[in-house]
């Protein structure tokens, strides 16, 4: 943040207020995939809180961290515009809708199984 309050010549103080307000801005290194669980009222209703708890166990992570790997950064959302799909999340672009903690390890091995069909033969 200092880098860039110096470039912009502004004080710290301001550029640190723009970045902890803004969700999207982080000061922390991300994951390749961002993971965010809705816990809007539908999805929390209909068990947003238990799919939290299951990626945290799963990924070993807590809420705003990143895995040890660097492949996902966990966070939730107040609502991801998928109400009549609860309870949801979404990687990256892709929305996954009426999740159950038992798909998640189905979900989260697509994103493994992408990075080796990367790999060269």
């Amino acid at each position: 943040q200092k880098v860039v309050a110096d470039g912009l010549d502004l004080p710290l103080s301001e550029v640190s207020g723009v970045v902890s307000f803004y969700s999207f801005f982080s000061t922390q290194p991300r994951g390749e995939h961002t993971i965010r669980v809705c816990l809007g009222t539908a999805c929390y209703v209909r068990g947003g809180k238990k799919i939290v708890e299951r990626l945290e166990k799963l990924l070993d992570v807590g809420v705003g961290d990143t895995t040890a790997d660097g492949r996902f950064t966990f966070e939730v959302a107040r609502c991801i515009g998928a109400c009549g799909l609860a309870p949801a999340m979404s990687i990256d672009d892709v929305v996954y809708k009426q999740v159950n903690p038992d798909k998640l390890e189905e979900i989260l091995k697509r994103y493994y199984k992408e990075d080796e069909d990367d790999e060269p033969i």
